[in-house]
């Protein structure tokens, strides 16, 4: 009979808690108990350790599958620091490298097999899995495998051959942006024993979300760093904007600083450990910013751009107070806002035919015939191709998601790339090359020394070990490699941070592509679908915005369902009640200190007629309590709209 294990002794050993989060522990034991689970758990709420922990706490092997190559290497460098043996298999490994990486999975003591969803299709996984003593399969992200998920793959249906493979294996699905429908195919596609979901809670209950509309974005932002103090995050949609925000910010004095997927590795990482260590107060930062970031005390997460769906909304803002006090997410939303990413959604749903141009053109600029390339992963900066070929990077995207979800390619996040050699002359060949250069005869030793099967496939290298074995500076190094490729003796890929392109098919005619129409029609329909659901959100002024959040993601979200209290239809509501009631028992409608601030507004007013901001600007309190004060103003007759957008003064103050 197998012991009872103690998974708080495993907690305390590795991570050092004492006590697992809300629904940790009840996964976890389901987990050991050998149900497949579906769980739902918010960001930041402590996913990873609902497979990590069950794994340590018996013998076995847990394999993690992932779409996110970065989060995967960083887990995996999170468990090796515990010395916990973990490896990751994705698109940029070279055949070797995984064979390697799956050979320690079947004879070492690997405990941790992160795993990318298009490698369980390769023969050498598929060979090596049955032999893995596997007491696990983690599914993150696990929205994936549905159509009806806002980000469908179909490498992940391949987990259900995984199962067949593994039988009386349990899988723990996990994913925090799943919404009733999602959770349902999810799992009919992993076909679960019974349909088990643990749902975690959803609610944020120190996090404040708010909505403004307002066409002077920069004012409302600046009112929010003005009266919140901390570090945040200000999401933007474009690389430019980032930039333009950051400098707008730095020259009114608050330390900002801009991150995107245009940044080199270096800049990108400089920037984020100065915001992470607090040189830098306000991170202005496209989506590409955020994940695996671990900062609890971020204040406040401002959307100055509206996100396309509340899928990627709650997963952003949720960045916020995660140490549990008060924080804030703001979104502004501006009056044109709604039309122009319609505009945007027409560029980046093209026409089928295009998308089929846009494939040739990307296997074209990659160099891959007709014929070739299945299996193949390939460095793909969207950004140089879209320059390269005058096309518009939200219509590339696009015709790529559907190119994906078609089975013929997948994109990759970016990532980070070591350099990458192989020589393409034989080895006779070299050598006459090294009698007539003897000025690259000893760097041409040292790299054959350093790096074995050169000669057959790109090898990563690494051009500061290659400085230290040959005595010359890294910038020598590379001007050598840089040489040596203009001479045509070897092909060199520098070092440089993109996605990659993974060919799940040979590449095809024309012709012979084929795109169903029901799949672009799918997307097309999903995709306004969960906009339409984010505008609903944007427009409302009277609903919890945390029950309306709890709701979409299936949780009560009804009449009976327990308000916030902090979000800003809360404390409208709050204070409308609060004056009813005052009302009621005949009292004054506000205290003391409504009353003083309505009477420095109509001070203000002694001078004429004014514009409504600029007239409460620098008062005691937040930009709702001081609209509310101007109508109550206004209801009272005391003072007026004028045509031109301004108050005026029309009635004498009260004694």
């Amino acid at each position: 009979m197998e012991q009872p294990v103690d998974i708080y002794a495993v907690l305390k050993r590795y991570w050092g808690y004492t006590e697992f989060r809300s629904v940790q522990e009840r996964i976890i034991r389901d987990v050991l108990d050998g149900r497949d689970t579906l769980a739902l758990m918010p960001t930041g709420g402590g996913k990873s350790l609902t497979y990590q922990v069950p794994t340590l706490a018996r013998e076995g092997l847990c394999i993690v599958v992932t779409p996110l190559i970065a989060l995967m290497k960083d887990q995996v460098d999170r468990l090796r620091a515990l010395r916990i043996p973990a490896v990751a298999v994705h698109a940029g490994l070279s055949p070797r490298q995984l064979d390697i990486a799956l050979d320690n999975c079947v004879y070492g003591d690997v405990r941790f097999l992160y795993v990318a969803p298009e490698r369980l299709a390769s023969e050498a996984f598929r060979l090596r899995v049955v032999r893995m003593n596997v007491s696990l399969i983690a599914v993150d992200e696990a929205h994936c495998i549905s159509q009806w998920g806002y980000d469908f793959r179909p490498s992940y249906l391949r987990i259900a051959e995984l199962r067949e493979k593994l039988p009386g294996v349990p899988v723990l699905a996990l994913t925090a942006s799943a919404t009733p429908r999602v959770a349902e195919d999810i799992r009919y596609q992993l076909k679960f024993a019974e349909p088990h979901v643990v749902r975690g809670d959803f609610r944020r209950p120190n996090l404040s979300y708010s909505v403004r509309h307002t066409d002077d974005k920069n004012a409302q932002l600046m009112r929010l760093l003005q009266h919140v103090a901390g570090s945040g995050i200000v999401y933007m949609r474009t690389r430019e904007g980032a930039e333009q925000l950051a400098e707008t910010l730095r020259e009114a004095g608050i330390a900002a600083a801009a991150y995107h997927g245009g940044l080199g590795h270096a800049e990108r990482s400089a920037r984020q450990e100065e915001w992470l260590c607090g040189k830098v107060r306000v991170m202005v930062a496209t989506n590409a910013f955020g994940m695996g970031i671990d900062k609890p005390d971020v204040r406040f997460v401002v959307h100055y751009s509206m996100c396309d769906s509340l899928e990627s909304y709650y997963q952003e803002a949720g960045r916020a107070g995660r140490d549990g006090k008060r924080a804030y997410a703001l979104l502004l939303v501006a009056s044109d806002d709604a039309d122009r990413i319609v505009r945007r959604f027409k560029q980046e749903f093209p026409p089928l035919e295009q998308v089929k141009e846009i494939y040739e053109r990307v296997c074209s600029y990659l160099q891959i015939g007709i014929g070739d390339g299945a299996g193949a992963s390939v460095l793909f900066n969207i950004y140089e191709f879209c320059a390269h070929e005058h096309l518009y990077a939200g219509t590339v995207q696009s015709a790529l998601k559907l190119l994906q979800q078609n089975g013929y390619l997948t994109l990759t996040d970016a990532q980070d790339h070591p350099a990458r050699v192989m020589f393409c002359v034989s080895r006779d060949d070299l050598y006459k090359l090294r009698v007539k250069r003897d000025d690259l005869d000893h760097f041409i030793r040292t790299l054959l020394r350093l790096y074995d099967g050169i000669f057959t496939d790109f090898r990563p290298i690494d051009e500061g070990e290659l400085a230290t074995w040959s005595g010359y500076t890294v910038e020598r190094v590379k001007e050598l490699l840089k040489r040596l490729w203009q001479l045509r003796v070897i092909r060199y890929i520098p070092s440089n941070r993109s996605p990659l392109l993974y060919f799940d098919e040979e590449r095809l005619p024309r012709a012979d592509l084929y795109i169903a129409p029901e799949t672009y029609a799918r997307r097309l329909a999903l995709t306004q679908e969960r906009f339409e659901q984010m505008l609903a959100y944007a427009s409302n002024d009277t609903r919890c915005r945390s029950v309306v959040l709890d709701a979409y993601f299936g949780g009560e979200g009804g009449e009976g369902a327990e308000p916030c209290g902090i979000c800003d239809c809360c404390l409208v509501r709050r204070r409308e009640e609060k004056r009813r009631a005052a009302e009621r028992s005949g009292a004054a409608s506000d205290d003391g200190s409504d009353a003083a601030l309505r009477d420095e507004l109509l001070r203000r007013l002694d001078a004429g007629a004014a514009d409504p901001r600029t007239l409460c600007a620098g008062l005691p309190c937040p930009p709702e309590r001081s609209a509310e004060l101007l109508r109550t103003l206004i209801d009272r007759g005391l003072i007026g709209m004028q045509s031109d957008g301004t108050v005026k003064k029309i009635g004498e103050r009260p004694a």
